[in-house]
């Protein structure tokens, strides 16, 4: 699995068995590049909120990414937050007699 900023991934027992009671969903920041053992990486990212997909928690974890199930890309903040113009009215004609 090739992990890249703003994955959102389910984290569960499979990457890792500090998982296995209470598996998160992770959105990542940057995959980072520390030595470690084969088949393990360190991922930097926040920890979300299962119901509203929102930020709670920053972290980084250690995982086998072979484990890990993508659930999609994170939500463009700009696009949540962005502002709709406002609908134009049709020009209205007064009357002068």
């Amino acid at each position: 699995m090739m992990l890249r900023t703003g994955d959102v991934i389910h984290v569960t027992r499979a990457a890792s068995v500090q998982f296995a009671t209470h598996p998160i969903l992770f959105r990542v920041i940057r995959v980072l590049n520390w030595t470690t053992y084969e088949g393990w990486v360190w991922l930097d990212g926040y920890e979300l909120n299962a119901a509203t997909g929102d930020a709670v928690d920053r972290r980084t974890i250690f995982v086998q990414p072979a484990g890990l199930r993508p659930v999609g890309k994170a939500p463009d903040p700009r696009a949540r937050n962005a502002r709709t113009p406002a609908a134009r009215r049709p020009a209205t004609r007064t009357s002068s007699r």
